[in-house]
């Protein structure tokens, strides 16, 4: 089973600080680093590290071939990574003293997906194949409806969380991954069953993975809920864990894994990876896992 993940592709410049910026303060940075990044080659880099089979479909600058390049490193098929007239996507990262981080991005060619681009990429796709999305690109909307039009599997992960994302058809999800604060969001609901009740409510055919970052994650569907905890660590930078934990959730989905042995590979890949610094670059390979990640 093969993931086709649709998403951004963005050169991650990351300052390391005491505190985050605040309004009219200039503060000097401890260090500097440049990372690939992007929620999108996280995650499929996160999937390739993983074991499954992928394909990346997104668009980038003359300057972004380093970002082909990388997926390329890890096994990932580029076929449908374009070169546009734009500058790739970038981010600027503030990562504070105690491991977590602030985020500006800046789009580029990430939202310069053209229609007949995206139809390719759905004329390739398969019976059974899964639609990975995240919410950094341009029309979502018709690239979700297109993946379910297709009879394909969809899942959607509203990072970053924008008002836009109430206005998606979120009626052709199959699977919702989401982190407290996307929760929140989406669902005017601060508690966790107080949220996962609103979208099991809301959106009744889709199912629900919520992480919970330190307390691990829950998945709900009609019939089930199962809950996992995380794996206790000292973090470093937490940039990239929630990237993470998608790819490892998905690669053992493909591999007809149970959901809670889907949910704790990915809670210690996430834990791995929040104790190195940088986003792909902290995306651990499943033989770091116990027992090499088993499904």
């Amino acid at each position: 089973m093969r993931v086709i993940n649709f998403g951004s592709l963005n050169v991650d410049h990351v300052y390391n600080v005491e505190h985050f910026v605040k309004p009219g303060e200039t503060i000097a940075s401890r260090g500097y680093q440049q990372f690939v990044g992007g929620k999108g080659l996280n995650q499929s880099i996160a999937l390739a590290r993983a074991g499954a089979t992928v394909s990346h479909a997104g668009s980038i600058g003359a300057d972004g071939v380093m970002l082909r390049d990388v997926l390329i490193d890890d096994g990932v098929d580029v076929s449908f990574v374009f070169e546009v007239d734009q500058p790739s996507g970038h981010a600027i990262i503030q990562v504070d003293s105690t491991g977590e981080n602030c985020i500006l991005l800046h789009g580029g060619a990430n939202q310069c997906n053209a229609p007949e681009m995206i139809h390719s990429v759905f004329d390739s796709a398969d019976p059974g194949d899964i639609v990975l999305l995240q919410n950094e690109i341009n029309d979502l909307p018709e690239i979700i409806n297109q993946a379910a039009g297709k009879g394909l599997t969809v899942v959607f992960n509203p990072a970053p969380m924008s008002p836009d994302v109430l206005e998606y058809p979120l009626h052709n999800v199959d699977y919702l991954i989401l982190n407290q604060t996307e929760a929140v969001a989406l669902t005017s609901e601060e508690k966790v069953l107080e949220v996962l009740q609103t979208l099991g409510q809301r959106h009744p055919k889709s199912k629900v993975i919520l992480t919970l970052g330190s307390e691990g994650a829950i998945y709900k569907d009609c019939d089930q809920t199962v809950c996992v905890e995380a794996v206790p660590v000292a973090a470093v930078d937490t940039t990239g864990a929630g990237d993470t934990f998608i790819g490892y959730f998905l690669a053992a989905l493909a591999c007809g894994a149970t959901i809670e042995r889907c949910l704790k590979n990915a809670c210690e890949a996430a834990s791995i990876c929040v104790q190195r610094a940088g986003a792909s670059s902290s995306v651990p390979y499943k033989a770091e896992l116990q027992n090499g990640g088993q499904w």
